[in-house]
């Protein structure tokens, strides 16, 4: 008995393990599955095994195909795309059927005080087709705005890859630049190492004072604490890389040269009306507002449907409906006319409240164009304001470093100072670090530019890459409910209702104003 206890206790305790362990294969199998199908082989075995990415094209390929975020945002307009689908099912049929059992115990009173009683079980078989015919617009309105909804979902998606390809060629412009700046920093410490020990040999000769030995020392150790600061910045800048590409950094190559497809702002201007993805979403949203409002007026009309049913039953006459000895068929089909008598001002309520939503998206619109116009304006100045400083910082580095090598120079001659020296090695090292700024800022100020314009995507920047279809893959999901010949009449027959739905221009008055680039100068005679 006791035996037979241990083993029902071991049983039950394996019965219990089991679930965790097949939970733990499935974590597993979910590791090495993790990226969809259609992801290259490259980078799906590059981002499992965690292989070093060195140049830009590559991060930006890594960035498109296995950024967490831009997953989940396809996943949503996959599921915005089946709203589609289930806007357009409701042209065609729908048939549902009902089967029941059950006892049913009655007490009829014949007489005074003489009671009859009847029992028994039945079943029961029905069968309902409904088809609308035509609702006067509501299925029209409804699938427009389901079709409004996936564009929107669809620019937002541009947006999500376009912040994607713009966060991986950041972090790995700013990986390059922390990585040169630990270098910078390494060389500013061992010139002021160098400095320190030829002052300590002068002090022996008495060329110098003590004096003289602790400035130095102060730079070597401040130098020490620009390193340190610099190599937590380029660990930081890996752990950004990571996060945004999605595997380890290798040894970065410099970057590609970005072109722009346009010439100067006002083409930019008008470049980022018809492609920027922040400005299609606020157009779509307005679009999808406005279906709500055709939506809520047809709810005010009348509706066409036909419902048809079939239904077995037991058979009714006398008390035969107490068993299944006898039964009886029934066929029905009835073409209904229905509509709203009166509500109280309910349903003009909604249609107001829908003309007031889309009345605030169509200023949204407005709002998003203003905001476009104004970040591209600014990139495109800080883009070419950095360029143009990249030439003046590097003949500042160049004299900076010639200052300091003939001051080294000079003051073995004794014709400088300990202090002086010192202070050129501090602006050499501030040359160098702001040429080093200036040249990441730059190359990334243009990555802004592409992004304000909306061309900072894979066809711009990979174009011989394989991409993601997200819109064919909405427009093959959004014929999934189609039945044959009937979805194709209803919705013919209910579009005329109506009409069309042309897109709307902007109604800011400073829309016909546009901001010049700003005038550049060095200051130059």
């Amino acid at each position: 008995m006791h035996l037979n206890l241990h083993w029902a206790c071991a049983t039950a305790a394996l019965a219990l393990l089991m679930p965790t362990a097949r939970a733990q294969e499935a974590v597993d199998i979910d590791r090495t599955a993790g990226l969809p199908p259609e992801t290259p082989a490259d980078i799906a075995e590059g981002a499992l095994s965690g292989r070093p990415v060195s140049t830009l094209t590559d991060a930006l390929r890594y960035a498109y195909w296995t950024s967490p975020a831009l997953l989940a945002q396809r996943s949503t307009t996959q599921s915005s795309a089946w709203g589609v689908a289930q806007a357009r099912a409701a042209y065609g049929p729908k048939l549902d059927y009902a089967l029941t059992y059950g006892w049913t115990r009655d007490r009829f009173e014949i007489a005074k005080g003489v009671f009859l009683g009847r029992s028994g079980w039945t079943s029961t078989a029905t069968a309902v087709l409904t088809q609308p015919l035509f609702s006067f617009g509501r299925s029209f309105a409804n699938e427009r705005g389901a079709r409004a909804q996936a564009a929107y979902q669809q620019a937002v998606l541009q947006s999500a890859e376009q912040q994607a390809l713009l966060d991986a060629a950041d972090a790995f412009v700013g990986l390059r630049r922390t990585r040169t700046a630990v270098a910078i920093a390494a060389d500013n410490l061992a010139a002021l190492t160098r400095e320190l020990t030829d002052n300590r040999a002068r002090l022996a000769a008495h060329e110098v004072t003590a004096t003289d030995i602790q400035q130095v020392e102060t730079r070597v150790e401040l130098g020490r604490v620009q390193l340190l600061a610099a190599q937590r910045d380029a660990g930081t800048a890996e752990a950004a890389f990571l996060r945004m590409i999605g595997t380890r950094p290798g040894d970065l190559a410099a970057p590609p040269p970005l072109q722009l497809p346009v010439a100067d702002l006002e083409e930019a201007y008008a470049y980022a009306e018809t492609h920027n993805p922040l400005i299609h979403a606020a157009q779509e949203r307005e679009r999808a507002s406005r279906a709500s409002v055709e939506a809520a007026r047809a709810e005010r009309r009348p509706r066409v449907d036909f419902q048809g049913s079939a239904a077995l039953l037991p058979y009714s006459a006398g008390f035969s409906n107490y068993s299944d000895t006898l039964r009886q068929t029934e066929i029905k089909g009835v073409v209904t006319l229905s509509g709203p008598l009166f509500d109280s001002g309910e349903r003009a309520a909604r249609v107001h409240a829908a003309q007031a939503a889309n009345d605030a998206d169509w200023r949204l619109m407005d709002a998003t164009l203003r905001e476009n116009r104004a970040a591209l304006a600014g990139a495109w100045n800080d883009w070419q304001a950095q360029t143009a400083a990249i030439d003046t910082l590097a003949k500042a580095v160049a004299s900076a470093q010639n200052a300091y090598d003939g001051a080294v120079l000079q003051e073995r001659a004794g014709m400088f100072t300990t202090l002086d020296v010192l202070q050129l090695a501090r602006e050499l090292l501030q040359a160098r670090s702001a040429y080093n700024d200036g040249v990441a800022g730059a190359y990334l100020a243009k990555v802004q530019v592409l992004a304000g314009l909306g061309a900072l995507d894979a066809a711009w920047l990979l174009p011989d890459g394989p991409r993601r279809d997200a819109q064919g893959d909405a427009w093959r999901v959004a014929g999934k409910a189609d039945v044959p010949l009937v979805t194709d009449a209803v919705r013919a027959l209910d579009g005329l209702v109506e009409g069309s739905a042309p897109p709307r221009s902007a109604r800011d008055p400073a829309a016909r104003t546009l901001i010049p680039a700003a005038e550049l100068s060095r200051g130059e005679n």
